[in-house]
């Protein structure tokens, strides 16, 4: 029984569900975009 689960785990693991590529590219645009929000929000700051 282990060894079929097994098996059947290898078998699904060869093709991603989502490409990681995709995932990369989601991401970065959440972290560029989360930046540019965290400076635009500090443009009317004096700096003490």
């Amino acid at each position: 029984m282990l060894t079929s689960i097994i098996a059947a785990a290898e078998s699904h693991s060869e093709e991603a569900a989502i490409n990681p590529y995709i995932i990369g590219a989601v991401a970065l645009a959440i972290l560029l975009s989360l930046l540019f929000v965290l400076l635009a929000f500090g443009k009317g700051r004096e700096h003490t």
